[in-house]
Formats: structure tokens, C-alpha cells, sequence
């Protein structure tokens, strides 16, 4: 399946048609006749979205005001009072996974290969682009250029963070995983590191 542009997904209600459609396209190319139904986490200011099945986690943000019960069910949201913030799209390796990242397991891979991604703001940046589940730290600085922020793989490769990169003028963060990502050399490897979480995030949202 090949993703169609997501950003317009952004800063859009729950349960509006863009929303419902998409989580519908996705559904479809994992085979199930309707969209999986969400876990949901809910705080005062953000409710997460989480379709495991799908490698997806909308987040979205309370607006007007609003302040969500800690561990409110679906049916008891106002979901005309929350907006899409962000979206965490999963890249899960094809490797068993050690306790500490069963949490992380959860989650299959996010079945749309290529992502294509809108990018039409800057000066010198092209309408678009795409990465697919192969896509590594070298290819996404092709795409952007440098990062604007970067952090993580530091410290011994047992208790590092992977490393990650934000774009925050393209609204874009990817961690990268993997043994390239970690550790003292982590900045060294990660050009060869491939992302395990790509977040598609709208900035200067206002509650």
C-alpha cells in the first residue's frame, strides 16, 4: 500500500471524515473489514489514539478548554473539543524483541510503503516526499538537510536511547532503532540506522 499525504490529517477531529477514511485505507491493507477500535489513553491535555494492529498513535490535543478525565473511555470524550497534534507512524524490525521493549511490540508495522509527506513551504524544498520501511538516518538528511535537533545514543549501548532527529520546520521527528542507533558510536553508525518511529506533528496548536 502506498500512503497518501497525512499531513491534512492534522488538526482535524476525531471522527471527521478525513479521519475515518484514512484509518479506513489503512485498515483495509492489513485486511480487516473495519477500523481495529483504538486503546485509548486520555489526560487532562492530551488523549492518545493507539492502533496497535495498524503501527499507528494519534495524539490528540484537548482545545476550548476542555480537560479529559484521567482514564476516560471513548464514549465518555468530547471528541468535537480535541484536535489532531500529532501522528506516530511504528517501523517494527523482523527480530524477537527483549522484555524491556514489549510495549514497543505491541505495535506491527505502519502498512503504507512509501509515506509520502507534503513539503511545499520551504524555498528550496520539494512538494514532496517519500521514505518507505527500508529508509535510514542517511536518506532522511537527503530529503530535509541537516536536522534542526538531534539527541539520544549516547552512554553504553545496554542503557542508551536511541538516537532521533527533529525537522520542526517540516513538522517531523524520527527515532531511529536498531544497534547502529545506540551507544557511544551511535552518531557514527546512524547514517545506517533505519527509523523505528516517524512523528507527523503540527506545531503552534493553541488550547
Amino acid at each position: 500500500m502506498t500512503s497518501t499525504s497525512i499531513q491534512h490529517l492534522l488538526g482535524r477531529k476525531p471522527s471527521s471524515p478525513p479521519v475515518v477514511a484514512y484509518l479506513n485505507e489503512l485498515s483495509s491493507a492489513v485486511e480487516l473489514s473495519a477500523a481495529p477500535t483504538p486503546e485509548i489513553k486520555s489526560y487532562p491535555d492530551v488523549i492518545y489514539y493507539n492502533f496497535h494492529s495498524l503501527g499507528l498513535s494519534l495524539l490528540f490535543k484537548p482545545i476550548e478548554g476542555y480537560k479529559p478525565k484521567i482514564g476516560s473511555l471513548r464514549s465518555e470524550l468530547t471528541e468535537d473539543k480535541m484536535i489532531l497534534e500529532s501522528l506516530d507512524l511504528y517501523n517494527i524490525p523482523q527480530i524477537p524483541l527483549s522484555d524491556s521493549k514489549k510495549k514497543e511490540s505491541a505495535f506491527s508495522t505502519y502498512p503504507a510503503s512509501p509515506v509520502i509527506l507534503t513539503n511545499g513551504e520551504e524555498d528550496n524544498s520539494p512538494h514532496s516526499l517519500q521514505f518507505t520501511r527500508e529508509s535510514t538516518g542517511k536518506d532522511f538528511v537527503q530529503l530535509l538537510g541537516e536536522p534542526d535537533r538531534k539527541g539520544g545514543g549516547s552512554g553504553p549501548s545496554s542503557g542508551s536511547i536511541g538516537i532521533w532527529c527533529e525537522w520542526t520546520k517540516h513538522g517531523i521527528l524520527v527515532e531511529f532503532g536498531g544497534v547502529e542507533a545506540i551507544g557511544p558510536q551511535a552518531w557514527e553508525r546512524g547514517k545506517d540506522a533505519v527509523w523505528k518511529v516517524v512523528t507527523i506533528f503540527l506545531q503552534n496548536v493553541q488550547a
